[in-house]
């Protein structure tokens, strides 16, 4: 499938599809930007909610995407939904690439926990902040690997739509820890391309 633009966010979107439980019927995808991944699960998934705190954003993915008619893109944020229109215990996969690094780590994924209903999986993809020599290292192979598929896929470019950058302000190993510690049985591992990935199966 090709890609209307790439970078690493979009890079790592075919891995959070792999990861789609079977029997999934109902799937959340937060900050979901101009809906390029909610596109994707719209594939795979009979339901799919598109959230997103900027009602531009939203904007953006209605018009790329809003003729899916599988799909509901709304403005919500999932730390403050007074409205309820994000349910909790209702989505049997919820999704977040790049947006856990925007709130207080444990606030975030127990809030996203609390979405999922019970056996339902959570996929993040992540950033955080390099703090030790080996760190640095795994670092710089990223950076070695994203120049050899900037050859193949072009420079890195995004929607059209600026975001605020935000620098994470954990550590890889802090990060590590802290899911451990909120999502025990999780599954964490750092991704070549400045990420890193972490999977949580809630009990049934």
């Amino acid at each position: 499938m090709s890609e209307p633009y790439w970078n690493h966010n979009v890079h790592y979107q075919s891995l959070v599809i792999r990861l789609l439980p079977a029997g999934c019927q109902r799937a959340l995808d937060l900050g979901c930007g101009d809906g390029l991944l909610a596109s994707k699960l719209a594939a795979h998934v009979p339901y799919v909610t598109a959230a997103d705190r900027s009602a531009e954003a939203i904007a953006l993915a209605c018009e790329r995407h809003g003729g899916l008619d599988n799909v509901e893109f709304v403005t919500a944020d999932y730390l403050d939904d007074p409205r309820g229109l994000l349910p909790e215990g209702k989505y049997d996969f919820v999704s977040a690439v790049a947006v856990l690094h925007h709130a207080e780590f444990g606030r975030a994924v127990r809030a996203m926990a609390g979405l999922l209903a019970p056996g339902g999986r959570l996929v993040v993809i992540g950033l955080a902040r390099n703090r030790s020599p080996l760190d640095w290292i795994i670092s710089g192979a990223g950076q070695v690997a994203s120049r050899a598929l900037r050859l193949r896929y072009g420079p890195k470019t995004g929607p059209g739509r600026r975001v605020p950058a935000m620098d994470p302000t954990l550590s890889w190993g802090e990060t590590g820890r802290q899911a451990r510690r909120e999502l025990p049985g999780c599954r964490f591992r750092r991704l070549l391309l400045r990420r890193y990935l972490l999977v949580w199966d809630k009990p049934a």
